[in-house]
């Protein structure tokens, strides 16, 4: 099965590059694990449909405004990550760009069964090359639960 850990963000902008930064921590953490591929995504762009499509199983790593403290995370899984797609179209900047994503997957009869978006909400998107505290703090508990998710996939199929 293979798996793409998408991570989506400027490191530019603080918080708003957390989605990168967890995707550095996961490289080390995820050499033992076969068929899983990680990509920078930066700020989005229609040339990662293929990747995408090519994938059986999605994990997206991304800052979003899931309304909690800044560093706070939530793993959304299939459906749900879908409808938070759908219904909170502002939630991050790059949100319009996943939806696109979506559509194109759809359209392609590719949209892979096994996804997931592990969102973090963040507490600053200024300039600066780093996430703050509260969400660097996030980091090694989210590398884990990405970590545990592909474990479980890995097993069911």
């Amino acid at each position: 099965m293979k798996t793409l850990v998408l991570g989506i963000g400027n490191t530019l902008l603080t918080d708003e590059g957390i989605g990168i930064h967890v995707l550095q921590a996961l490289e080390s953490r995820l050499a033992d694990f076969s068929d899983v591929s990680l990509l920078d995504g930066g700020t989005l762009s229609f040339t990662l449909a293929g990747p995408i499509e090519d994938a059986d199983a999605l994990i997206v790593v991304d800052a979003a405004n899931i309304k909690t403290r800044p560093g706070e995370w939530t793993l959304l899984k299939g459906e749900e990550m879908d409808a938070f797609l759908m219904g909170n179209r502002k939630a991050t900047v790059h949100e319009v760009g996943l939806t696109d994503l979506r559509a194109i997957a759809l359209l392609a009869g590719h949209w892979p069964e096994k996804r997931a978006m592990l969102a973090i909400q963040p507490d600053v998107v200024d300039w600066g090359e780093f996430p703050t505290p509260a969400v660097a703090a996030a980091i090694p508990p989210a590398c884990e639960a990405i970590q545990a998710l592909i474990r479980e996939w890995q097993h069911d199929a």
